[in-house]
């Protein structure tokens, strides 16, 4: 058969599996999700003996190490895999919920109830991670779910996609609810982005590149985040120690990763003292620096900083530094440069901190806490599927309720119209 067909087939079966996933009660599917925790810890040798295939690979390939570390699979990563499964199990079930009813003159009683989406295409590359996160969110949301991940992480995904169908088979529920494309062929994802009749949604999380791939040739709606240029801004009035440390976490503790500082905004008033201060914190820590003009005046060993650094996400030990005259230009700064994903500022003015929450409109902003809280897990959603920095349905980290949408319901008792 062509890859065309293949496509089309599994997508079928998906909007199939999707009708009965979406009429499961919650005691079911928190069981389905449980169980495939289990599985996972289970055969975490196996699942490390697959990846090892896919970090030799991706050695010879001669990968950068920010990529690699996305790649691996060990203990912990399992583990974390599956306590991620295990907490959206313990999360409250969005589907069939009422989210409001309002009586009309005639007496009928208008709601709005949550279903699910149906079939949800996920399209990824690098972290085996997210073929577990993705199923646990879009199963316990009642929808069935397609991914194909990148070819760098083919043996670690399919891997993974087989422990977690045998869940499914167990509990005597269709295992094309959960499917794992299993070419690397790229036209099966231009194929995939055709069927608008069997995938209600795509979500593809990776570079720049594949997200910009998946929306210009997809005729089914794409969740979007492009890039993650996330920004801090030190206030005037920010404590310096914990400016330090807030920002060190941010850059460091894991830099190839969307949510890791990119840009970092320095007020002028503190710069003489904070700019040598972070620099140095900075370069102890691997980092270099870019900076303007006037961070350079503090801090004489930096790199000049050009217009491309401003739009840069590095997903490196690479960082750059403005100085700015106030607020004002640090906001209109972020306007200009950022990609709507997550701002930060460190001050005590409890002032400056509310107008920043107003006026900064990215899908996420931040007082005195690191960008590295931006992700689903942190915020309370249980694993997520994916950040999104459109707008439309969905913005910044996505859970269980972003994949669900809201019908009518109407209640009467005989009503018709006039």
């Amino acid at each position: 058969m062509s890859i065309s067909n293949d496509m089309l087939n599994l997508a079928q079966e998906a909007k199939q599996a999707g009708r009965v996933m979406a009429n499961l009660s919650s005691a079911v599917k928190n069981d389905l999700l449980l169980r495939m925790a289990a599985d996972l810890e289970q055969s975490a040798p196996e699942l490390i003996e697959a990846n090892e295939l896919d970090l030799a690979a991706a050695r010879e390939r001669g990968l950068a190490p920010a990529m690699i570390d996305r790649l691996v699979l060990n203990d912990d990563r399992i583990k974390a895999m599956a306590d991620g499964l295990r907490e959206v199990a313990a999360l409250p079930d969005p589907v069939g919920e009422v989210t409001g009813m309002w009586r009309r003159p005639n007496g009928i009683q208008v709601g709005r109830m949550r279903i699910p989406l149906g079939v949800i295409g996920i399209i990824f590359e690098s972290r085996p991670n997210v073929t577990a996160d993705a199923a646990g969110l879009c199963l316990k949301s009642g929808n069935a779910v397609i991914l194909r991940g990148g070819s760098e992480a083919i043996h670690s995904n399919s891997a993974i996609g087989n422990v977690l169908k045998q869940a499914l088979t167990r509990m005597s529920l269709p295992a094309a609810a959960l499917q794992v494309v299993a070419t690397t062929d790229r036209s099966a994802v231009l194929e995939l982005l055709k069927l608008e009749d069997e995938i209600d949604l795509i979500i593809p999380r990776g570079g720049e590149g594949l997200i910009r791939f998946v929306s210009e040739n997809s005729r089914i709606p794409v969740i979007k985040h492009y890039k993650g240029v996330c920004h801090a801004f030190v206030d005037a009035s920010a404590d310096f120690e914990m400016a330090e440390r807030i920002c060190l976490n941010a850059k460091t503790q894991r830099p190839g990763v969307c949510n890791a500082m990119e840009t970092l905004l320095i007020h002028k008033d503190v710069a003489e003292t904070f700019v040598p201060r972070i620099v140095a914190a900075m370069r102890q820590a691997g980092v270099e620096i870019r900076g303007c003009e006037v961070t350079r005046e503090f801090a004489p060993e930096v790199k000049a900083a050009s217009e491309e650094d401003w739009h840069a996400e590095y997903l490196d030990l690479i960082l750059a530094v403005k100085v700015v005259d106030n607020q004002s230009d640090a906001t209109d700064h972020i306007n200009r440069y950022g990609s709507l994903h997550t701002e930060i500022i460190i001050t005590s003015d409890y002032a400056h901190a509310q107008r920043f929450l107003r006026e900064i409109n990215s899908s996420v902003v931040m007082v005195n806490a690191s960008t590295r809280f931006s992700d689903g897990n942190q915020l309370g959603l249980g694993a997520e599927i994916g950040i999104s920095t459109t707008k439309l349905h969905s913005f910044g980290p996505m859970g269980l309720e972003d994949l669900t949408t809201r019908k009518f319901i109407v209640l009467g008792d005989g009503q018709i119209r006039q």
